[in-house]
């Protein structure tokens, strides 16, 4: 299978990942924050899954 490669996408859908990268790390550091103020399930989940979209984008997965 060959691997992702994010310059084979139209303009506007690389457009999009590349906002979507630079929008997820203080989305990350507001929600572990109000995490850490008062922690819910939600917002333990909503944490975890930012985490691992941020990981994702830091490893160049997606």
């Amino acid at each position: 299978m060959a691997r992702y490669y994010r310059y084979k996408l139209p303009p506007w859908a690389r457009r999009c990942l590349y906002i979507a990268e630079q929008v997820t790390l203080p989305l990350l550091v507001f929600q572990l924050l109000r995490t850490i103020i008062i922690p819910t399930t939600l917002d333990v989940l909503l944490t975890l899954f930012l985490a691992g979209i941020f990981i994702a984008f830091y490893l160049k997965w997606i």
